[in-house]
């Protein structure tokens, strides 16, 4: 015991507890006579060493992860805690079978709500500090040029994100466009026209925040072409769109007036009441910085200027500033150079060490031109629809059947349940069995796949005026 009474460095103290520690584990058995004093200090000692060292098995804590995918659907994975996002982001293309993964990132919602894109370089329990590990799989950088793109699956999820902007209003359009893009989605989604459908079979898509029949009428027109065809002239379509791909962020001008900051492959968009009256390019601006919660940037100087002009907005807080930032750090950085830049190695340097560590656009073009595989079949599931019902009327010489179809959707998959009501006119003679019997065959010839499992027969008796007076 005589070893720790001596007075040596704190290095050769921490070396020779070490060694001490490691003789008593060992000869424990063989001693069984030790005294109070000397159990403290080997207990002591043993909580300066790492399990390992003991020979225990360090276990790695695990988190589930629930990620909402643009097609309505929910997929589920377990990551080690430690992970850092892009083992997580990694997985989720893995699952979606995507190679154009760096138009894509994962979003999540912090403890005031706001939506933050999950850093790839940072691990996820320094992003996520409390509440369940949801994320969102959304397009974080939307391609100027969608015809660009190697494959129909990262067409397909683009289509995707594109139809839920168009539907929340992120996206806003006119009739004559929103008619067009319905039309489009209804090819994606139902494939060719059929004739014999009812007229109203658009109303079941979710298409326009305020959703007419107006609308669907135009679209049922405009409805034709294969899916693939569809969704590549929707692309072609959406993209001439003013906010096609514009991150907006509340913020105030220097006198107060409340603004819209939207931040896109081409620059930074200013906003005032839904109408643009400024752009500043990203060749145009020199400098973007942040500081507590107002956001600057720096404008190269005109033709006529000499000098170079800062510009300044005001945030809600800090963290929506530093946000922005981050945001404008990643456009810029995608669309603009041809290689990331690396993060600052110096140890005290001042600003914040954030850098995109993505690929850039140029380096992914360059990824997928050399993607040689067979092209991905695209499973193309049933999207959000409204529940609501349609039907569809048909003459049986006699009498009509109406189908009625009632859509609701769970996790993503709509589930479709067919009413066929029959409506019997004429005289007594009419063979009600028969007209059931049609009605039954004529279900099932529409929908193959589904199967009848039930039949509710009402009869009424229309009273002409005549009995009436009676």
């Amino acid at each position: 015991m005589f070893v720790l009474k001596n007075k040596k460095t704190s290095s050769d103290h921490l070396l020779n507890s070490e060694a001490f520690e490691r003789w008593s584990v060992t000869t424990t058995v063989s001693l069984p006579q030790i005294g109070e004093e000397d159990y403290i200090s080997q207990k002591s000692l043993s909580s300066r060493l790492p399990r390992t060292s003991l020979g225990s098995i360090h276990r790695l804590e695990t988190m589930q992860c629930r990620i909402a995918l643009l097609d309505g659907s929910d997929y589920t994975c377990t990551v080690e805690k430690k992970a850092k996002g892009q083992v997580l982001f990694d997985k989720v293309c893995d699952h979606l079978n995507l190679l154009e993964k760096d138009y894509f990132g994962l979003t999540y919602r912090d403890a005031e709500n706001q939506k933050n894109w999950m850093d790839p370089a940072k691990e996820l329990k320094k992003q996520i500090r409390a509440g369940p590990w949801n994320f969102g799989f959304n397009v974080k950088f939307y391609p100027p040029d969608p015809a660009q793109l190697c494959e129909d699956i990262t067409r397909y999820n683009l289509c995707l994100q594109l139809r839920d902007d168009v539907v929340s209003g992120r996206l806003p359009c006119s009739f004559a466009t929103h008619s067009l893009l319905g039309s489009l989605v209804a090819q994606s989604e139902l494939g060719d026209h059929d004739p014999e459908l009812c007229a109203d079979y658009v109303g079941d898509l979710r298409l326009a925040p305020n959703q007419t029949r107006e609308l669907e009428e135009k679209v049922t027109d405009l409805h034709r072409m294969t899916p693939a065809e569809a969704e590549m002239l929707f692309l072609e379509n959406a993209k001439k769109l003013s906010m096609y791909g514009v991150d907006l962020h509340h913020a105030k001008d220097s006198e107060g007036v409340e603004i819209m900051l939207g931040v896109c492959a081409s620059g930074l968009l200013i906003y005032r009441d839904r109408l643009r009256i400024n752009r500043f390019a990203w060749p145009k601006i020199l400098k973007i910085s942040y500081k507590r919660n107002n956001f600057y940037i720096k404008i190269r100087p005109g033709e006529l200027e000499q000098f170079e002009s800062t510009i300044g907005f005001k945030l809600p807080n800090h963290k929506a500033a530093k946000r922005l930032w981050k945001v404008c750090v990643e456009h810029h950085t995608f669309f603009r150079l041809v290689s990331p830049e690396a993060p600052p190695k110096k140890f005290l340097s001042l600003g914040s060490k954030f850098r995109y560590s993505g690929r850039t656009q140029a380096q992914t073009r360059r990824a997928s031109s050399q993607i040689n595989r067979p092209a991905p079949q695209v499973q193309r599931l049933a999207s959000k629809r409204h529940t609501t019902s349609r039907s569809l009327s048909v003459d049986i010489g006699g009498h009509f059947s109406r189908v009625c179809c009632l859509i609701t959707v769970k996790g993503g998959i709509s589930e479709t349940r067919i009413e066929k009501r029959i409506v019997i006119t004429g005289d007594a003679n009419i063979d009600h069995d028969q007209a059931l019997a049609q009605a039954i065959k004529e279900a099932k010839e529409q929908h193959p796949d589904m199967s009848v499992t039930k039949v509710v027969v009402h009869k009424e008796t229309e009273i002409t005026p005549e009995e009436g007076g009676q």
